[in-house]
């Protein structure tokens, strides 16, 4: 895949996080698939391409179609607290890289995680607990503090806080890879249907794939 694409692929990645953190605050449930993908994704730091970080297509399933609502006018589909929540992904991610001592300590506590995965599952409740301190130690402090629409009561349970955090991560994680690739905020409004084509394409993919 060429460059263009890579970037999208990063872009859907970021939107997935948004669709996810809407899904756990709304319901305290997630697609396990795009879940697990994107708390992989945190991870993968070695990959050949971007779609290997997601392992395949098929990870990026929710963050595909995310993406194509938002952007597709005609389909009435466009969500506007997801387009919230990746603002805010992009915007900190913004002061994330603009801060080497932030983005060191970032990359030190991935590299942490990575040698605890060595004994535990990833997917564990201690380890999604481990991914949600990283969020809050090291990206929250950066600006205001994302604000998450949802259902109280399930919003305070410790475990639907802790995936939320680790799928924000997650999606910080995504945004970084999308500004390296060459993603720019404009590009979103400008490009829109270039982007759209992009997009359309991933979707053909996947489907002939199945």
């Amino acid at each position: 895949m060429d460059n263009y694409v890579d970037q999208q692929l990063a872009l859907a990645g970021v939107c997935q996080s948004a669709f996810l953190v809407k899904n756990l605050a709304r319901t305290g449930k997630v697609e396990p698939n795009a879940f697990e993908a994107s708390i992989e994704s945190i991870v993968v730091t070695d990959a050949n391409d971007t779609v290997e970080i997601f392992g395949g297509l098929s990870g990026l399933q929710a963050g595909i179609a995310t993406l194509e609502n938002q952007l597709n006018n005609k389909s009435g589909r466009k969500d506007s607290e997801i387009t919230r929540y990746i603002a805010d992904i992009l915007g900190l991610e913004r002061k994330l890289t603009r801060n080497t001592t932030t983005l060191n300590t970032l990359g030190q506590r991935i590299e942490h995680i990575k040698r605890q995965r060595m004994h535990s599952e990833l997917f564990e409740a201690p380890m999604i607990a481990n991914l949600a301190s990283v969020y809050k130690d090291v990206i929250s402090p950066l600006g205001s503090k994302i604000q998450v629409a949802g259902s109280p009561d399930i919003l305070k349970q410790a475990g639907v806080q802790d995936k939320v955090r680790a799928v924000l991560l997650a999606g910080i994680r995504s945004a970084v890879l999308w500004r390296q690739l060459g993603g720019k905020r404009r590009n979103i409004i400008f490009q829109r249907n270039k982007i759209l084509k992009v997009v359309h394409e991933l979707v053909r993919q996947f489907e002939e794939s199945k």
